[in-house]
C-alpha cells in the first residue's frame, strides 16, 4: 500500500495540481448503533432512477471548509437525480465523521487517511476497530501547513520546542497527524504549549499574537491562511523529506511533497508532508445504490469542480490508488465497468 500511495501522490504532485480540505473535532468510536438513517429493500428491484436508500446524509466537517462546500454540491445532484434525502452534516471532521458512521446516522463521508486506518485498526481515538466502514475513492492530497510569523525565528518543525502551538481541534484529523508527526520528530505534547483550535480560530490567535505556530491540515490553498496573508507576516515551517520518509515506515499514509512557491507569498516550495483524502460509504448500503452513487459522482466531476478546486485533482483514474479501506462492492462493480469498456 506505500508504494501505490507514494506513486499517486507523486503523480498528483508533478502534475502541478492544488486542492483543499478538512477541519476537525470528535469522540471515541462507538458501537454501530441498531437504528439506521438508510432504509436498504436490496430484495425489491428498484427503478433506474431510484435509490433502495431513502437517506443519503454526507459527514463533512466546518461550515465553510471544501468537505462540506463539495458535499452540499453533491447532495444537490444526488437529490436531483434520484429524489433521495441527501444533505449535508456540518461535524469536527474526520474522527467524528466515522464515529457517525459506526452509529449508522450518515451513509457517506469525507475522511482523512490516516484517521480512516486508525479506524479500521482500532488504533489512535478508536478503541476498537470500525467494520462497517468502506471506500469510493481516493480524492485529493491534504497538505500538512504549519504556519508562524517570519520573527518567531521558526524554521522547521524541531524549532517548535518550548513554543505555543495550535494542534488542530482535540482527537480532529488535523491534531492526529500534528501527533504523529511530533511523535516522529521526539516531539511530545509535554515539550509544547498546546492549543486545540481549528482553522478559523488558529488562523485569529496567530494574528492576536497569542501563538507562536499553529497546524492547519487541509489542500492548497487554505482560505483562513489566504485571509491572514493579508495582515500578518506569514511563514510556512518546513518539515524535511528524510524525517517523513523515516515515519512512514510506520504510518505509510504520509508522504513528501511541496507547498508551491507564492502560494502564500513564500518565495520557494517549502517541504512538507502530506496524506490523501478519502470518500468512504456504509458497508450495509446496497451494491446497487452504491454503484449508482459512485457513478454520479465521476460523471458530475464538473460541478463539484466548479463548487471547489480541490476537486481538480479528482479522477477516475487515479481514484483507487491511494485506498486505505477496502471498495464497497458498488464502487468496484463501477471501477470493473470501466475498464470492460
Amino acid at each position: 500500500m506505500k508504494t501505490t500511495l507514494r506513486t499517486s501522490l507523486g503523480v498528483i504532485a508533478l502534475a502541478g495540481l492544488l486542492t483543499a480540505c478538512s477541519d476537525e473535532a470528535p469522540k471515541q468510536a462507538a458501537a454501530p448503533a441498531a437504528s439506521s438513517s438508510s432504509e436498504s429493500t436490496s430484495a425489491t428491484p428498484v427503478a433506474d432512477n431510484k435509490l433502495e436508500t431513502r437517506f443519503a446524509t454526507i459527514a463533512t466537517g466546518g461550515a465553510s471548509g471544501p468537505y462540506n462546500i463539495i458535499a452540499t454540491t453533491m447532495g444537490e445532484i444526488f437529490n436531483k437525480t434520484y429524489g433521495v434525502n441527501s444533505k449535508t452534516q456540518t461535524t469536527g471532521a474526520s474522527v467524528e465523521n466515522v464515529n457517525l458512521m459506526a452509529q449508522n446516522k450518515v451513509e457517506l463521508a469525507f475522511l482523512m487517511s490516516d484517521v480512516l486506518s486508525d479506524a479500521l485498526n482500532g488504533e489512535g481515538s478508536f478503541q476498537a476497530p470500525v467494520t462497517n466502514v468502506q471506500q469510493i475513492a481516493a480524492l485529493y492530497p491534504n497538505y500538512v501547513q504549519i504556519v508562524t510569523s517570519k520573527k518567531s525565528g521558526i524554521k522547521t518543525l524541531s524549532d517548535l520546542r518550548g513554543k505555543r502551538v495550535a494542534v488542530g481541534a482535540q482527537n480532529s484529523g488535523v491534531e492526529v497527524n500534528a501527533r504523529n508527526l511530533l511523535n516522529g520528530h521526539d516531539i511530545s505534547y509535554g515539550d509544547l504549549r498546546v492549543d486545540y483550535l481549528g482553522y478559523a480560530e488558529a488562523a485569529d490567535a496567530l494574528k492576536a499574537g497569542k501563538l507562536d505556530a499553529a497546524f492547519l491540515t487541509s489542500g492548497l490553498p487554505n482560505a483562513s491562511l489566504l485571509e491572514l496573508e493579508q495582515s500578518f507576516d506569514l511563514q510556512l515551517v518546513s518539515i524535511e523529506a528524510e524525517n517523513i520518509e523515516r515515519i512512514a515506515q510506520d504510518k505509510s499514509y504520509f508522504v513528501s511533497l511541496q507547498i508551491p512557491a507564492n502560494t502564500y507569498g513564500n518565495d520557494e516550495p517549502v517541504a512538507t508532508a502530506a496524506i490523501m483524502n478519502a470518500l468512504a460509504v456504509r458497508s450495509d448500503l446496497s451494491q446497487d445504490d452504491v454503484y449508482k452513487l459512485t457513478k454520479t459522482f465521476f460523471e458530475s466531476l464538473p460541478q463539484l469542480r466548479n463548487s471547489h478546486q480541490a476537486m481538480n485533482d479528482v479522477s477516475v483514474e487515479t481514484a483507487q490508488q491511494g485506498l486505505v479501506a477496502p471498495l464497497h462492492p458498488g464502487a468496484q462493480q463501477y471501477y470493473d465497468e470501466l475498464v470492460a469498456d
